[in-house]
């Protein structure tokens, strides 16, 4: 079980690591703007916090879309490895 294990870690941690590269990358923008809120929640400006709350959701969402355009972008490769003429059940 531990062999399958490190296994398993060692062909999807490279591919997690890949999917999960616009999400290490876009984390310090999403930090600054979390502390640009707390900041204005501190300070009592409403105006501010509704602002910094917008343009947290923003940077969440390209986060996503980067991750699905990553995720497309592995699945077309895949697919395009796969045989076209390759028997039906595999014989």
């Amino acid at each position: 079980m531990t062999r399958f294990r490190l296994l398993l870690a060692a062909l999807l941690l490279p591919l997690l690591a890949t999917v999960l590269e616009p999400v290490r990358l876009g984390a310090p923008a999403l930090r600054y703007r979390f502390g640009r809120l707390r900041a204005a929640r501190l300070a009592g400006d409403r105006g501010a916090i509704s602002i910094e709350l917008a343009l947290a959701v923003i940077v969440v969402v390209a986060i996503a879309g980067a991750v699905l355009a990553l995720v497309k972008t592995l699945a077309t490769n895949v697919e395009n490895r796969i045989p076209r003429d390759a028997p039906a059940g595999g014989q």
